[in-house]
């Protein structure tokens, strides 16, 4: 049976994450606090979850309790095929496949969170059962030019992201021209968008320090819904993520015509599995 491991990003972060896994893996869970500075088992674990949903502690978060569920389902006998990350996902998807090593992707994932944490101004909604020219229509009406399609999740449910002033201008727009629902996120920027191309530049810089290797199987990127073709297209394309849309619902499609019968989501939550019923 072919198998693809899926790994969820923000929004699928919660209280007690990891909670089963940290004990199990306590060498892991060392290398990931000297890296960080702090406790990531404190972390996920405290009843307060103001910390976990800041951007520059949730992405180290995800990463690291997808590894170590990772970890465990390999353990456990589970062997990927195929893997697929959304959005800050496709690290661990790519730790996975040993494209880099734990503590790198741990160190760029940091870096990540920390630098689109820095962007103010933004914000992200998802639009629930219209479709993208539809959308980007009522953008255009509304003259919110500086909005982007930043999420496609699935053929129902599209994520934009832009100035938080254009977000709010368009909600009632939007819902008023059949959209079922719109929802604003709660997210601290503009994530892939164009609101982020600084960081993305500066995020550029930080990849020269690491070294990469060709995945062991095939990792299907955000940027261009395919799976990776060489070790130098692994920064090039993680660092387009980040201002780039995540064509997700192209990836699941990808995968379903690679024969996947299995999909299993290794992180928190089901957002990922969820989102398998919505994509034909």
């Amino acid at each position: 049976m072919s198998t693809a491991f899926l790994f969820p990003g923000q929004g699928s972060q919660s209280v007690g994450m990891g909670s089963e896994l940290f004990s199990r893996f306590p060498d892991i869970v060392e290398q990931s606090d000297q890296i960080l500075g702090y406790s990531i088992e404190e972390l996920c674990l405290r009843e307060d979850a103001t910390d976990l949903n800041l951007t520059n502690f949730t992405q180290p978060a995800l990463y690291t309790v997808s590894c170590l569920q990772t970890k465990a389902l390999l353990e456990e006998g589970k062997s990927p095929s195929f893997a697929a990350g959304h959005s800050v996902g496709e690290f661990a998807a790519l730790q996975c496949a040993n494209a880099f090593s734990f503590s790198d992707g741990l160190q760029m994932v940091a870096k990540r969170g920390e630098i689109m944490s820095q962007v103010s101004g933004g914000g992200m909604a998802a639009v629930i059962g219209m479709d993208a020219d539809k959308i980007t229509s009522i953008l255009d009406e509304q003259g919110a030019d500086q909005i982007d399609l930043a999420n496609f999740n699935s053929p129902g449910q599209i994520v934009i992201s832009g100035p938080a002033s254009q977000i709010t201008q368009v909600l009632s727009p939007l819902k008023e021209s059949g959209a079922r629902m719109v929802v604003p996120l709660k997210v601290s920027g503009a994530f892939h968008s164009r609101m982020m191309n600084e960081p993305a530049a500066e995020f550029a810089v930080f990849l020269q320090n690491f070294s990469f290797s060709l995945p062991q199987f095939p990792v299907f990127s955000n940027v261009e819904a395919q799976p990776y073709s060489s070790v130098d297209a692994i920064p090039e394309l993680l660092i387009k993520q980040i201002f780039s849309p995540v064509r997700w619902t192209e990836v699941i499609q990808g995968l379903r015509l690679k024969r996947v019968e299995e999909f299993i989501e290794c992180g928190p939550g089901k957002v990922l599995t969820k989102l398998l019923r919505q994509i034909p």
